[in-house]
């Protein structure tokens, strides 16, 4: 399959091509303002661009120090949204995050209930080294990030989109950790993986350091709410071929062990398979990719680039991966190079 050819079908009007090249060229101008920050991490970049254009939600590991945290306050700071930081310790609790009824006293005396929201309740919310809180606490952020409500006693509050959660997580400290369920895990549409700078992004670094302290996103505004909200819509017409979309059900089939389509080390080292979101993180993604790239139609090349980051969180190795230390990017390399484009 030519990973270029467009889509034979619902190919977009004249009109919705002017709004997706208007579009593409004001995340572009995003894109340029986030690199006066922040220096390489383009998987990361790319993939929180994809989640706020999907309305889905993004774990970032990383070691400490890489720009995790100044990567998402920089996000909320050049598109004008609410943005809170959620620290998460061992003895977070489930009302620090989404809030809790008070008792308050009118003029007269009587008695009610007000709830206060707590700082689940913005556009940006950054899960600190989510990792580090309970299971019943991280459990708390189960409805935020699938039904976009918070329900606290008998009332349900709905979230103002968009809303998305970018989560942080410490990879080689175990000590005092607990590992997320593996429901959360599937909630999260991409897992971006932070590496040491190479030396020449180091230098660049370094260099833009050497008369301040502080490195912070600029002040001004590059993205408004309302541009970010359009931008989704323009996404969601954007066009997947059929024969791509079945790529991708090869794809995730792929994953299952007890498929007949799973190659070597799937069969070997796998105990379960990408779930259903898995498709939908690689079809939306994959639309969100070609749009920031500036096309009018879903390539092969868009799928091959969400593809580690929509499913590297999602495959369970079993006993025998783990004892051999068989890494789920091998895994999923040789799905992608043994699953045909065309069936």
């Amino acid at each position: 399959m030519n990973g270029n050819r467009p889509p034979s079908t619902n190919p977009p009007t004249e009109a919705l091509e002017e709004r997706l090249a208007a579009a593409e060229e004001r995340f572009q101008k995003l894109t340029r303002a986030i690199a006066e920050v922040i220096v390489g991490h383009e998987e990361a970049v790319r993939g929180c661009l994809i989640c706020l254009l999907t309305r889905g939600h993004a774990l970032l590991e990383g070691v400490p120090g890489l720009g995790k945290t100044l990567l998402v306050k920089t996000l909320g700071r050049l598109l004008g949204l609410t943005f809170s930081r959620i620290q998460f310790t061992p003895d977070l609790m489930p009302a620090d995050i989404l809030g809790t009824n008070l008792i308050m006293e009118d003029e007269s005396g009587k008695r009610y209930f007000e709830f206060a929201r707590g700082p689940i309740f913005a556009h940006i919310v950054l899960a600190d080294e989510i990792n580090r809180a309970t299971p019943k606490t991280q459990s708390a952020l189960l409805e935020a990030m699938q039904e976009r409500s918070v329900t606290v006693g008998r009332n349900t509050y709905p979230l103002e989109e968009p809303f998305i959660v970018l989560a942080t997580q410490n990879p080689i400290e175990m000590e005092g950790t607990y590992p997320l369920p593996e429901a959360q895990v599937d909630r999260f549409l991409l897992k971006a993986l932070l590496e040491y700078p190479k030396a020449e992004e180091l230098d660049e670094i370094l260099r833009r350091h050497l008369t301040q302290w502080d490195r912070s996103a600029p002040a001004e505004q590059v993205l408004s709410r309302e541009e970010l909200l359009e931008a989704r819509e323009l996404v969601a017409q954007i066009p997947v071929a059929e024969p791509l979309r079945r790529y991708i059900v090869r794809l995730v089939t792929a994953t299952h062990p007890d498929s007949e389509e799973a190659p070597p080390l799937v069969r070997e080292y796998v105990e379960y398979g990408a779930s259903l979101r898995a498709g939908l993180a690689l079809l939306w993604g994959a639309k969100a990719n070609a749009f920031l790239e500036g096309q009018l139609h879903v390539r092969v090349r868009d799928i091959h680039k969400v593809f580690f980051p929509a499913l590297r969180h999602r495959i369970i190795r079993n006993f025998r991966g783990e004892a051999e230390g068989v890494s789920v990017e091998e895994i999923l390399r040789q799905v992608l190079e043994k699953t045909p484009e065309v069936a």
